[in-house]
């Protein structure tokens, strides 16, 4: 089946080739045939069959021909560093992509934007984890075991790195792991009053609820704390 018709903003091979010659001379048709057949890029279709290349597929072509020519890497490499970028992570200027070392947040008290799916939609090998987030495997190992830190699957999402940071911090100060499971057990049941409102799935009012719901444990915690 045919996919919908691309919008405006799509160009077909013809402009892509016109458009990457200002970079790549030696680059052909032949050339972006050959590299969407070894499914280094997938453009949309017409339903009358022809190629449509979107602005993410045309910056896709320039990272595996630059990613040729500048560090002279087998399309075997740079199809293995386009599945990173594809989980989040991001392309540099030399080697393989990186994660992040940290998630966006907005200074001063916490918001909904603070509670968007950046941290979820990020994935990453534990190699990838325990690199973003400068942290010794066995550290990684007990915050699992406590289940502070969790797989999906064969990878871990963009708030393990804030996770592992923090903990690592905090070690620093005599809390191991183990005395970290209180927290891990508000959240669960602070989610789950939240989900009493709005229902297992994300929505705009979940952000908002869990900007609140932090908003009011960090008063609480500063409430209690000794005074000077």
């Amino acid at each position: 089946m045919a996919k919908p018709e691309p919008s405006g903003g799509s160009r077909g091979i013809g402009e892509v080739l016109q458009l990457l010659q200002a970079e790549f001379a030696d680059v052909t048709i032949s050339k972006i045939r050959f590299l969407e057949a070894e499914g280094l890029v997938t453009p949309a279709r017409t339903a009358s069959g022809y190629r449509k290349f979107s602005a993410a597929d045309v910056d896709r072509l320039r990272y595996v021909l630059t990613a040729q020519r500048d560090q002279y890497l087998p399309l075997k490499v740079i199809k293995e560093h386009l599945g990173a970028i594809d989980r989040g992570l991001r392309p540099a200027a030399a080697g393989p992509p990186v994660a992040p070392t940290s998630l966006p947040q907005t200074p001063g008290q916490p918001v909904a934007d603070d509670f968007d799916a950046t941290g979820t939609e990020l994935r990453l090998t534990r190699d990838e984890l325990r690199t973003a987030a400068g942290v010794p495997a066995a550290l990684l190992d007990e915050l699992e075991s406590h289940g502070l830190v969790v797989a999906t699957g064969n990878h871990y999402g963009g708030d393990a790195i804030v996770i592992a940071k923090v903990a690592a911090e905090l070690a620093a100060y005599g809390l191991e792991p183990r005395h970290l499971r209180a927290f891990r057990t508000a959240a669960d049941r602070e989610v789950g009053l939240i989900e009493q409102v709005t229902g297992p799935r994300r929505t705009e009012q979940t952000a908002e609820l869990a900007a609140l719901t932090v908003r009011l444990h960090t008063a609480l915690v500063r409430s209690r704390l000794p005074r000077s």
